[in-house]
């Protein structure tokens, strides 16, 4: 229902999200913005956006990633285990895993007790996503915005139990509540309930993708495959954990991800608004009108990529 600019040159892109960023707002359908809370990392710019950022990237830094590892491994482990002699649904399993992981990095190991209301209520969330934003007893999206106020009780919750406690948390919810940062309770709810939802559907796309593509290029598959089992013959003698130096290890392994993360374009675009008229290489785009970048048409687009709908083989 708005005035749109679709943009599928790199170029185009660069200037919308990283030259000219401060000229671009974020900008989702409010029913979006209800949901996940307006204080999301998402739906802002400027300062609070960059304090925010600053936060999330130091949980998912390689220091921070690297001592949990393990703990991702033994989750991937319990997972695989779990389908033996199952018929399975990719999609809703790699959901479930990436869940677990995100819960991992977010709360660390200690607030175990309240995950199953937690994975409850965005079950009920995610099916309210994309439905019509009418707000009557009955209606998806309604039962979607009571899972989301059980949701905000449950943080609440963890907030105030932690608060009791006065220990030093090394997770996001402990960069969140570091008090040099203020941000509100309402603000902190708005991004781990806005941050676990990015993580799940995005992750676990991309997971099914993987395993889809493997599945239809044995030769690849074949050469994964002796990767990892190379690692895990080269620890036989000493800690059999995975660590983060094996993980900087998997050139092929790394090789897959990339081209997965371009062949299946997980994200098909973003949504920006222009703040001011802007002009681009001649074209006028007026003050606020969205302005999509489309992902998926650069990922496919021969000039860039030779054979785009291949895999790439070498």
């Amino acid at each position: 229902g708005c005035p749109c600019v679709m943009l599928s040159s790199p170029e185009a892109v660069k200037f919308v999200l990283v030259t000219k960023a401060h000229l671009f707002k974020p900008t989702f359908p409010a029913s979006k913005e209800r949901m996940l809370g307006k204080n999301a990392i998402f739906f802002h710019q400027g300062d609070y956006h960059a304090k925010l950022r600053r936060l999330v990237l130091r949980t998912f830094m390689p220091e921070a990633i690297r001592n949990i590892v393990p703990s991702i491994e033994s989750i991937a482990k319990n997972t695989v285990q779990s389908w033996d002699g199952q018929l399975i649904n990719t999609f809703q399993e790699m959901k479930m895993f990436a869940f677990e992981v995100s819960l991992l990095s977010i709360f660390g190991k200690d607030e175990a007790l309240y995950f199953e209301d937690l994975k409850r209520c965005y079950y009920i969330l995610e099916n309210g996503y994309n439905s019509m934003p009418i707000n009557l007893p009955g209606t998806l999206f309604h039962k979607a915005m009571k899972a989301r106020k059980e949701l905000a009780e449950i943080l609440n919750k963890i907030l105030s139990t932690r608060r009791e406690t006065k220990r030093e948390y090394d997770d996001l919810l402990g960069s969140f509540m570091g008090e040099k940062e203020g941000l509100t309770d309402k603000q902190i709810a708005d991004n781990v309930i806005g941050l676990i939802f990015a993580a799940r559907d995005t992750t676990a796309s991309v997971l099914t993708w993987i395993v889809k593509y493997l599945g239809e290029n044995p030769s690849i598959l074949q050469a994964v495959t002796a990767e990892q089992e190379s690692i895990v013959k080269s620890k036989e003698n000493g800690d059999d954990n995975l660590t983060w130096a094996d993980t900087k290890n998997m050139p092929i392994t790394s090789r897959v991800i990339q081209e997965t993360l371009r062949v299946a374009s997980v994200l098909s675009f973003t949504f920006r608004e222009a703040v001011e008229d802007v002009e681009f290489d001649g074209y006028l785009i007026p003050k606020g009108w969205k302005v999509l970048p489309l992902f998926r048409n650069i990922h496919h687009s021969p000039e860039i990529f030779p054979q785009p709908e291949n895999l790439i083989h070498h």
